[in-house]
């Protein structure tokens, strides 16, 4: 239940934008882990590896989601609890 919420909560750009500006001003969060969130997020457009290939249209796109999916709950994992309290996590 706790997963499907948060993917929701990535769809939603003007709710997930504001949390992504605001975790990377945090002073709560550490630098290790903004880097390392800036190092999956940075990696994965510069070298943008694929299990399904983009021309295979629905299948290739739905592979992208689902990575950059999983490199934005990590980052929700990363944040402190004030932050989540603050975006309802």
């Amino acid at each position: 239940m706790k997963m499907w919420r948060r993917i929701r909560f990535l769809f939603n750009f003007r709710k997930s934008i504001p949390f992504l500006l605001s975790f990377f001003r945090s002073g709560e969060v550490r630098g290790a882990k903004k880097a390392g969130a800036l190092l999956f997020v940075t990696l994965y457009f510069l070298f943008p590896w694929d299990v399904i290939p983009d021309f295979l249209i629905f299948f290739g796109v739905i592979d992208d989601v689902t990575v950059l999916t999983f490199i934005l709950q990590r980052i929700v994992q990363m944040a402190p609890a004030s932050l989540k309290e603050d975006y309802k996590l």
